[in-house]
């Protein structure tokens, strides 16, 4: 049997709204911002008044401001949900990182009613990839910066003054996995020098069954691997 949840009266929503976790924001026909719940005034520690019309955009940031009207006005217009993140003042100064999303709202006719949004702080989030961001920078420029490079055996030396392997000094500063394979032009020496290395077991592995009379036993040659 399918339990039916029971209509909320109108102040069971007026609680809802005003108790959710979450900043809400109501804007009129005219694009004018005309309620805010509780939580948003707790957060920005401004009054209704302060807040509507146009006066949340004091609260934020000067350098989020253009970006947020231009994105908040172009979809106004086009009756279009967006989706923006700005800083925004809270009431002890601080500047959070907040993720908006507006939805415009129709009456029962199907007229439009304006816009309703929510807001969440993501602060936490947009300073972990910015952190993130930063470190993988740091590690770009290292590999970008003049390093020391063996010659001959085209090792690197690291930080700690310790000469390692190209590869592993990339992989341990930016996680790249590397595969390992013979170009087409370097692939005629790397033959040449397999034979000749292959020539010489031959003749040592020869020597040594000579050396023992009665032995037949065959040498194994390696096979050379094609290029790629």
């Amino acid at each position: 049997m399918v339990e039916v949840c029971p209509r909320l009266l109108p102040e069971e929503y007026a609680v809802l709204v005003e108790q959710a976790p979450i900043l809400i924001w109501r804007a009129g026909t005219d694009g004018l911002c005309d309620y805010f719940n509780q939580r948003w005034l707790e957060f920005t520690g401004r009054s209704m008044d302060q807040e509507a019309g146009n006066g949340w955009a004091e609260g934020v940031h000067p350098g989020d401001l253009q970006a947020c009207l231009d994105t908040y006005l172009d979809h106004f217009g086009r009756r279009a949900t967006f989706e923006m993140e700005y800083r925004l003042r809270r009431h002890d100064g601080a500047w959070r990182w907040i993720f908006d999303r507006g939805t415009p709202m129709f009456g029962a006719g199907g007229d439009f009613a304006g816009y309703i949004g929510s807001c969440t702080d993501v602060t936490a989030r947009v300073e972990a990839q910015a952190a993130l961001a930063e470190a993988q920078a740091i590690q770009i420029k290292a590999l970008q910066e003049l390093l020391p490079l063996c010659m001959f055996c085209k090792k690197i030396k690291n930080e700690d003054g310790a000469w390692e392997a190209l590869d592993e000094y990339i992989h341990s500063h930016s996680g790249t996995d590397f595969s390992h394979g013979v170009c087409p032009n370097c692939y005629p020496g790397y033959r040449a020098r397999l034979h000749a290395e292959v020539e010489a077991y031959a003749r040592e592995s020869a020597a040594k069954r000579d050396a023992q009379p009665g032995s037949g036993a065959g040498i194994a040659v390696p096979r050379i691997p094609p290029p790629g």
